[in-house]
């Protein structure tokens, strides 16, 4: 007997690289992933919960609110802002390790997607940075997706003019590179 799959929704939580930053509806990750994934047959909705500025603290303060919209997963995209402001690696790493566990609590299945810092903010702060996510993939079992602007980050063609944030063709190459790491993650939801 051939049973059709439930529909999922996932939900993002991130920053302004989840929200959309600076580019028109529909242009955000979160609408071109959904997109893209029902290009490939799936039956899924993709929730923003993407708040501009946010640091993994506030992600801390948010994931209750998220986690009340019932997902099936929690695609978790936050750590930029953190990097940005050379907040401490370890508080960083403990707010991630907050909304995993909440996340763990709850059943819910996370997908991390890994962030590093810019350049100038020195090696040794980005090598404890950047080692945040595998270890958090490794504690909790999760799939990771290393680092989230792979093939963005620092090309002007795929920035808006701030440097930091995806233009359309950003996201566009972001979903490229993510979604097949994302439909493994869906494929391990419910079983």
């Amino acid at each position: 007997m051939d049973v059709q799959a439930k529909a999922l929704t996932i939900a993002a939580l991130g920053d302004s690289l989840t929200a959309g930053f600076g580019l028109p509806g529909g242009q955000s990750f979160t609408a071109v992933l959904e997109k893209e994934l029902r290009a490939r047959g799936r039956d899924v909705s993709v929730v923003n919960f993407g708040v501009s500025g946010d640091t993994t603290a506030g992600g801390v303060s948010r994931v209750k609110s998220v986690l009340a919209s019932s997902p099936d997963g929690v695609i978790l995209e936050l750590g930029a802002n953190d990097g940005l402001r050379g907040l401490d690696p370890a508080q960083a790493e403990a707010n991630l390790d907050r909304i995993i566990a909440a996340c763990k609590e709850r059943g819910v299945p996370v997908l991390l997607m890994g962030m590093r810092t810019l350049a100038g903010m020195g090696k040794r702060y980005g090598e404890e940075f950047a080692a945040i996510y595998p270890r958090l993939a490794q504690k909790y079992g999760l799939m990771l997706y290393p680092f989230f602007l792979e093939g963005v980050a620092g090309n002007p063609a795929l920035n808006l003019p701030d440097g930091l944030h995806p233009n359309y063709e950003g996201i566009r190459e972001i979903v490229r590179r993510t979604a097949p790491t994302v439909e493994k993650w869906l494929d391990t939801i419910g079983k």
